[in-house]
């Protein structure tokens, strides 16, 4: 069973934080949403995070719409914030390569698609 993090580790949401990581309202949990070129650059993405989550026995809370990957990370086994949550938050920043990050959480991000459809309907 994975520990809370402790103060000193805590210490390291700031950094996260300044790459787009932001905490979930009610939760002690992260959370980002990456915005891909297209919906092979997110499945891409979501392949090499899964092999990442898979060596750290750690798996997201993630959900794919075309080119939008939106992931909140928390360690159930504490619900709440671990050290594993950390690592797989850096190995996945490095995953996703020079995807845009959307850092406004509250409003819906709209996926190529729908960008497509409001422009031809």
């Amino acid at each position: 069973m994975a520990d809370l993090l402790n103060s000193e580790e805590r210490a390291a949401l700031p950094a996260l934080g300044e790459t787009g990581w932001g905490a979930v309202s009610g939760r002690d949990a992260i959370r980002k949403i990456w915005k891909f070129k297209s919906f092979s650059e997110a499945w891409g993405f979501m392949s090499r995070a899964a092999l990442a989550a898979e060596k750290l026995n750690h798996h997201p809370e993630w959900s794919n719409k075309y080119n939008i990957v939106d992931v909140t990370l928390i360690t159930h086994d504490c619900n709440g914030l671990s050290i594993l949550d950390l690592n797989l938050a850096k190995q996945m920043d490095k995953a996703a390569g020079d995807a845009a990050v959307a850092r406004d959480h509250s409003e819906p991000i709209s996926c190529l698609c729908e960008a497509h459809r409001n422009r031809i309907g």
